[in-house]
């Protein structure tokens, strides 16, 4: 057995922290005295207390962590971007994808263009009980309509059973699980030629029981936390927070962390106010949507070419960055990032959070705004009293739509 060599500043109680000096990264055999104004303490012990300061770094950075995933938090917002100078800069650099609706348009060159939605936060708003984010009739007719003009995809971290339930639409393709769970649209239901009806790919099937397992230790080691809510989402276990109270987050991270540590093939990743425990597999909702996209061109196209297809990803949360990420490095389409302020992001445009599309005043900045544009330039049905709506809350996106329809 060895010692390592700790420096001893003064007299120590029992409970006075040890400091450690450079000298402990020397070993002395165990039967030599330390020498004078140090103790000698055992690797085993020295071992345990480094742990556990790691440990609670790594909590620490967690908690940091679950603060920032809150967009409406102060810390939220880095400083870079604090000035309005600098909040202007990077509105710039994300501007509105409807006040450049033409440029994106233009961009697509009369390709096909095939469009993917996040749920939570995108087509509908956040809220506190996942149960109850449920979309609005409106956002539902827009999405429907839009169905009909593109090829469109619901890619989210729910389940698909539980987000078909919401959209309640069976002409979408769906990618429930964070796209571990893949589905065409249902017979008979697509309206474009050659589409593929009987998809189905589930990447992280052999994972089932794992998850059924761990969603139950998951109940049962968080009941006494108030606010949490656990969630099972087929191909892995949502832990949601946003009603946890923040004093309360360092002992929600260990019960989760707890948990995890004896399941090695799974790993714990987080978005909105939520924990998600995950198949270590090489596979999220950028690699979700090359499936989709290369799918869609050799059903659209008849070619495994995908210059073909101009895909737009409209998303909320930090799991939508592998999907931009990926549009972003094959030079493809483009990605548009919903949110109320603005965050580090691979996106190229943003759009308003849709719990501010007010329908008189804001209706036209968010996500319902944006694709409600897209099917009525689609089937060439913009109206005057469409016109002077838009034009009443962004000037420039109505100068530009009026533009493209008078073309």
């Amino acid at each position: 057995m060895v010692s390592f060599v700790m420096e001893k500043p003064h007299r120590m109680s029992e409970s006075q922290n040890v400091v450690v000096s450079e000298a402990a990264r020397s070993i002395i055999p165990n039967n030599s005295s330390a020498p004078p104004g140090f103790i000698s303490i055992s690797k085993k012990k020295l071992l345990k207390n480094l742990e556990i300061i790691n440990d609670g770094e790594r909590i620490n950075a967690w908690v940091d962590s679950m603060r920032a995933s809150s967009p409406t938090h102060p810390k939220s917002l880095p400083s870079s971007i604090s000035s309005e100078q600098q909040l202007s800069s990077w509105i710039m650099q994300h501007p509105s994808a409807l006040e450049m609706f033409e440029k994106i348009t233009e961009a697509s060159g009369g390709k096909q263009i095939v469009i993917f939605l996040d749920y939570d936060g995108t087509l509908s708003p956040i809220v506190d009980d996942p149960d109850r984010a449920f979309m609005s009739s409106k956002m539902r007719r827009t999405v429907k309509k839009l169905a009909k003009c593109f090829p469109t995809a619901i890619v989210t971290g729910r389940c698909l059973d539980k987000v078909y339930n919401f959209v309640k639409l069976a002409e979408l393709y769906y990618a429930g699980s964070h796209g571990m769970d893949i589905k065409g649209p249902a017979k008979g239901f697509s309206r474009h030629k050659r589409v593929k009806q009987s998809l189905l790919y589930q990447p992280a099937s052999a994972y089932l029981p794992m998850i059924d397992e761990v969603y139950r230790q998951l109940l049962e080691k968080t009941k006494s936390t108030p606010g949490v809510i656990v969630e099972n989402n087929k191909f892995c276990a949502s832990v949601h927070f946003r009603c946890v109270d923040e004093k309360k987050w360092s002992e929600l991270v260990l019960e989760v962390r707890s948990v995890l540590k004896e399941y090695p093939r799974l790993k714990l990743n987080q978005g909105r106010k939520v924990f998600e425990i995950r198949p270590m597999i090489e596979w999220d909702k950028g690699k979700a949507l090359e499936f989709l996209l290369e799918s869609l061109v050799l059903n659209l196209t008849g070619f495994g070419n995908s210059n073909n297809v101009f895909p737009v990803y409209i998303g909320d949360d930090r799991t939508d960055e592998d999907a931009f990420k990926m549009l972003r490095d094959r030079g493809e389409g483009c990605g548009v990032l919903v949110s109320k302020f603005p965050k580090d992001t691979d996106a190229s445009y943003y759009l308003q959070d849709p719990s501010e599309a007010c329908p008189h005043t804001h209706k036209y900045f968010a996500v319902n705004g944006f694709l409600h544009v897209l099917t009525l330039l689609k089937t060439n049905s913009i109206g005057d009293e469409f016109l002077a709506t838009i034009g009443g809350v962004e000037t420039n996106a109505a100068r530009c739509v009026k533009r493209m329809y008078n073309k």
